[in-house]
């Protein structure tokens, strides 16, 4: 009598991933969750493609399916913020007020309600986002309150109820970055300045909170920075 090994099919995620730190974590966490990780980056008009390039090249290096979606023409609808428009990008800590200029009005719920419409299409039951506790001062589409409001709506909004998750939802740069290092990750494969240019600013909000991170976890980033 043979005995029929029973196969498990791998859970099915979708990652959005903008190949920056926090989604480059992510990506990498849930890979090592075993699930079967489908990745969406989203092109809606930012200043540059830099961190999408490093998104593509990762994903191609992980064998993971990755899609780049367009959405650039809801960019004429956002130009309120200097991610998406002529206005100048300021520098400083995320703490500042004059970082309020970057937030992209509405951009995560835009972007998770296409990930889970393709989460649903493709039978995945769980969407991963890089929402985390240094985003909750001036990014109200990354706090605790909006996320499981969304989870509510992904659950009711389709036949297939779908989780959101975010696994740094309550933990900062520094303690992502830290269990990024646990895991050995090459942070050199992520891209987190708002500028395009050759080497990074170092002086914008998220590369001053990045080079924070690093310096708590008493580590080197691999990226050059122009003013180094």
């Amino acid at each position: 009598m043979f005995l029929r090994k029973r196969l498990v099919m791998a859970e099915k995620a979708v990652v959005i991933y903008s190949g920056g730190m926090d989604s480059f974590t992510i990506l990498n966490k849930a890979k090592t969750e075993g699930y079967e990780l489908y990745a969406l980056t989203f092109d809606y008009g930012q200043k540059h493609r830099k961190e999408i390039a490093f998104a593509t090249r990762v994903c191609e290096e992980l064998g993971i399916n990755h899609r780049i979606i367009d959405i650039t023409a809801i960019n004429q609808l956002l130009q309120s913020s200097s991610l998406t428009s002529d206005i100048e990008i300021p520098e400083g800590h995320y703490e500042a007020a004059n970082m309020k200029s970057t937030v992209v009005p509405n951009r995560n719920m835009i972007l998770l309600s296409l990930a889970i419409g393709y989460a649903v299409d493709i039978g995945a039951s769980k969407v991963f986002y890089g929402a985390h506790s240094g985003d909750h001062a001036i990014y109200p589409d990354c706090r605790p309150d909006f996320v499981h409001a969304m989870n509510k709506v992904a659950k009711l909004a389709n036949y297939e109820p779908v989780d959101i998750v975010t696994p740094y939802l309550n933990s900062d740069k520094t303690e992502i970055l830290a269990d990024g290092l646990k895991m050995g990750l090459d942070y050199g494969k992520s891209w987190t300045c708002y500028n395009g240019r050759e080497k990074a600013c170092g002086k914008c909000g998220s590369c001053v909170e990045r080079l924070e991170a690093f310096a708590h976890n008493h580590a080197t980033d691999p990226l050059a920075y122009e003013n180094s």
